[in-house]
């Protein structure tokens, strides 16, 4: 069985261990059958943890199955779909942002502004200096700046070292806000996702206390903060390690 938005057909969701000899993973099921992901591969999980939660997601669904209310889920079957099956074209996308990441245009004014953006930015540009040994290059305005092929080849080695399922959290997370150095400074710890969306977000904020608040970029924003979130914690649940 796979996802679908459709009625709910099953009465118990639990995660159990995986039958295959030596797989040392977890499976969910249904009323006692497994589930498979949408395009009907073996859905494995890694953990008990990360399996207990994504059953969690299947019981909590009403009289529908909504999956747009099951991250967890979405995010193990896109690392067993897509990024599984066609890794370098995931870490060719991924790792492209750094060519033209957010942190590194800043406004041309006002001063405010731009003070805003050098507190909250240079010192994750700064941490990736020291983390990884990358300078990237800092312009004002929207012309292009030229970053480094050494730097960017640098960076697309940490996003290939990635496992499937890191890779996966890295993707959506550096998509969600347009910025590799953010989505490395979440994955690695380095600041929380509401950090990062606060990041990412710094231009709109200040445009939204200048002029009030435009109730579709609310929206959007909020979807952010929520990929960002659903990702650190499936980051989370994976670190557990606990079989």
């Amino acid at each position: 069985m796979s996802i679908d938005v459709n009625r709910r057909f099953y009465r118990e969701a639990a995660a159990v261990s995986d039958p295959a000899p030596d797989s040392g993973g977890w499976r969910i099921a249904l009323d006692g059958k497994v589930v498979k992901t949408p395009a009907r591969n073996p859905l494995v999980i890694p953990n008990r943890a990360l399996a207990e939660a994504i059953a969690a997601e299947w019981s909590a669904q009403d009289t529908r199955i909504k999956p747009d209310t099951m991250p967890l889920m979405q995010l193990l079957s896109t690392a067993i779909d897509r990024v599984a099956p066609d890794r370098e074209r995931i870490i060719a996308e991924t790792a492209g942002y750094a060519a033209t990441d957010l942190v590194c245009y800043r406004a041309e004014g006002p001063a405010d502004l731009r003070a805003r953006e050098a507190a909250e930015w240079d010192p994750l540009i700064d941490w990736l200096r020291v983390r990884f040994d990358v300078v990237l290059n800092v312009a004002s305005g929207v012309i292009a700046v030229p970053q480094s092929e050494p730097a960017l080849a640098v960076l697309t080695r940490v996003v290939a070292g990635q496992d499937d399922f890191r890779l996966t959290a890295l993707s959506v997370m550096t998509g969600a806000v347009g910025s590799l150095v953010l989505g490395l400074a979440v994955l690695e710890g380095r600041i929380t996702p509401e950090e990062a969306a606060k990041a990412a977000q710094l231009d709109e904020l200040y445009q939204a206390e200048r002029w009030g608040i435009d109730p579709e970029a609310e929206i959007r924003r909020a979807s952010q903060r929520a990929d960002l979130l659903a990702a650190r914690r499936f980051l989370d649940l994976l670190a557990t390690g606990a079989a």
